[in-house]
């Protein structure tokens, strides 16, 4: 009976002491021990249970996966003295834990160090070329809308590295750096390109400047092609009055002509009663209620009157 109790407190002690002897390696991770601060034995990364000494040994962690690295906004002078904002970023990974762990130490102090030399290379290469280097990658020609190619550059200088090879550039001359904390770098790229707020608002107010020089030449275009259709339109239709005028004039006279001949008709059927009817006419033309007339009594109005007196 006291072998059996013995034997189940050996057990139990062996449970709760043996975690501080045992610790476990997963895939994405590599350790490096440490006994009192001071690295021991290499690295493993192989993973499966692996056995340390409790309390003498620590274990330290680090992931063997590719780590990101986001670099904040930088403003950074171009060779030829413009002022951009650079927005980077990086793949990177451990590739010498004991050489990161006596250097770095974590990923945050790793991430600071990486904003150093990152952001200092980027500084160093970009200010040895201008920034048309900067934003294009190759010698394609421009492709300019109509309305802009009366004011474009169509004759741009050629690039020699480009902003790929720029990025290269900076890639090795960080990666050589990087490699003193352990880090292997294997991606640096520019992820925004800007200019720095007061450039941008000098490149707005041109661009304005310049849609509004264009907006001014279609409207004068436009009041130039509007007089013509006007002058065009008035023409047309000074043509067709004159036509219609003319018809009119022609209809008139035949009209004048029927009347002058059915009149002479009526004159030599019976003058007296034409000459009686012309009279009236005249007499209803020429007098209102209100009108008053001085006459002789030789007077041609006062003939009928006599008669029919």
């Amino acid at each position: 009976m006291k072998a059996l109790v013995a034997l189940i407190f050996i057990a139990i002690l062996l449970l709760i002491v043996a975690p501080s002897f045992m610790y476990v390696v997963d895939e994405p991770t590599q350790v490096i021990i440490t006994q009192f601060g001071r690295p021991i034995g290499g690295v493993v990364n192989t993973p499966g249970l692996k056995f340390k000494l409790p309390v003498m040994h620590t274990v330290n962690r680090f992931d063997k996966r590719w780590l990101a690295w986001d670099g904040d906004r930088n403003q950074v002078p171009t060779r030829d003295k413009k002022y951009i904002e650079i927005d980077s970023f990086a793949r990177w990974r451990i590739a010498d834990p004991l050489k990161y762990f006596q250097v770095a130490k974590n990923e945050r102090r790793a991430q600071t160090l990486l904003d150093d030399v990152i952001d200092g290379k980027t500084r160093d290469v970009i200010a040895s070329y201008d920034l048309l280097e900067v934003v294009r990658s190759t010698n394609r020609p421009f492709e300019i809308s109509d309305d802009l190619k009366e004011i474009a550059v169509t004759e741009m200088p050629k690039i020699t590295a480009g902003r790929t090879g720029i990025e290269t550039e900076v890639l090795q001359l960080a990666a050589d750096k990087a490699t003193e904390y352990g880090i292997a770098l294997v991606d640096v790229r520019f992820k925004r390109l800007d200019y720095i707020e007061s450039v941008r608002q000098k490149v707005y107010s041109r661009m304005i400047s310049e849609r509004q020089r264009i907006a001014e030449r279609y409207r004068s275009e436009g009041a130039g092609h509007s007089a013509e259709i006007r002058g065009q339109m008035e023409r047309e239709l000074r043509k067709i009055r004159s036509e219609a005028y003319k018809i009119a004039q022609t209809l008139e006279g035949e009209a004048d002509a029927k009347a002058t001949t059915i009149y002479a008709k009526a004159y030599n059927r019976d003058p007296e009663f034409y000459t009686f009817m012309k009279t009236m006419e005249t007499w209803e033309n020429s007098l209102r209620s209100d009108s008053k007339l001085l006459l002789t009594t030789e007077s041609e109005f006062l003939k009928f009157m006599k008669k029919a007196r």
